[in-house]
């Protein structure tokens, strides 16, 4: 039987203990409509390390996480449609709906009671294979690497719908709060589409890097922006600004936060935070059309995505730099 290097957690855990565990596996066989894809490149999410940490309760024991896979079709179970053996392929979040419920009937699976996610309920990339179900893997746009394309299928996808969530006007004023894989991403569609961007994060380098990426300002988490916001974004898992995000923007605005997990947010005034219309919205997974809009909108527009290399031997170090923010852009593994 063939096997493969995989990472998998078991008894998730503060990263000091070392809960992301190497081990060899067999290579996993592809279940009807199934197909088994050789990874070539996973990035690294912070969706991952609460998986890891716990900060996310265990859906299964153990799991290999990552849920931003790309690689090739290696086989085909029985019954999978729509791909042959060799296609360049991407595995996200977003594993399994029902197809039935209310929600996905109406167009909104991403709410849907029954869903399931690649890295939380089925093994995911940190491993040389993984298998995923044919209809809910993605054809990828040309003219990126695999590394540079990884980040799009859970940082770009999220941060997307974010955007979308967050209602920005034509020509509007967008707050960015947090500046790593899905951020950067993020702004670069915002700016593409006319928008002022105003990015506020506590790295330097990051601050760094969204000037160069087009936003118009760039200033600490805690600061101000220069002008009020239309529109923000939260993608730094950080409770606290959610009311700081609230005060910034202008009467009608609102403010998505984009994360699946977020310490707890301190009490709100309602005059001051809430009052004359603005808005407070969650965003939970994505959809596969927010996944085709996206991968569309990469195709058209060449974005820059912002990558650091780790071998697939050192998955938890790349955690573990991402837990520290000493990640800019977006870590990616490349076996």
């Amino acid at each position: 039987m063939a096997t493969m290097t995989a990472w998998q957690v078991t008894d998730p855990g503060p990263l000091s203990g070392r809960p992301l565990r190497k081990v060899d596996r067999p290579v996993p066989e592809p279940g009807p409509g199934e197909l088994l894809v050789e990874v070539a490149a996973c990035a690294v999410c912070r969706t991952d390390l609460h998986v890891v940490t716990g900060d996310l309760p265990p859906h299964r024991s153990p799991v290999v996480p990552g849920h931003e896979v790309v690689g090739r079709v290696a086989a085909l179970g029985p019954d999978a449609t729509g791909f042959a053996v060799g296609d360049r392929v991407g595995v996200a979040w977003l594993r399994r709906t029902c197809g039935t419920c209310r929600y996905c009937r109406r167009g909104a699976e991403n709410l849907c009671p029954q869903s399931r996610y690649t890295g939380w309920d089925a093994d995911g990339g940190y491993a040389g294979y993984t298998t995923a179900p044919a209809d809910y893997v993605h054809r990828l746009p040309d003219g990126y690497s695999d590394a540079e394309v990884a980040p799009l299928l859970c940082a770009g996808i999220i941060g997307y719908r974010a955007l979308r969530r967050a209602e920005l006007p034509p020509g509007g004023r967008l707050g960015v709060y947090g500046f790593g894989a899905s951020a950067h991403l993020t702004a670069q569609v915002a700016v593409a589409e006319g928008a002022r961007v105003h990015v506020l994060t506590r790295a330097a380098a990051a601050r760094e890097l969204a000037l160069g990426l087009g936003a118009a300002s760039a200033g600490d988490a805690y600061d101000a922006p220069p002008e009020p916001l239309d529109a923000a974004v939260l993608f730094a898992p950080v409770g606290d600004l959610v009311p700081v995000a609230l005060a910034a923007l202008d009467r009608g605005g609102t403010l998505a936060v984009a994360g699946i997990h977020l310490s707890d947010i301190p009490a709100l005034n309602y005059q001051r935070h809430l009052f004359q219309e603005r808005t407070l919205r969650s965003v939970t997974a994505n959809t596969r059309a927010d996944a085709r809009e996206l991968l569309d909108l990469a195709g058209r527009h060449r974005l820059r995505v912002s990558t650091t290399p780790y071998p697939l031997d050192a998955a938890d170090d790349a955690l573990a730099d991402l837990a520290a923010d000493r990640v800019n852009g977006a870590a990616v593994l490349v076996p």
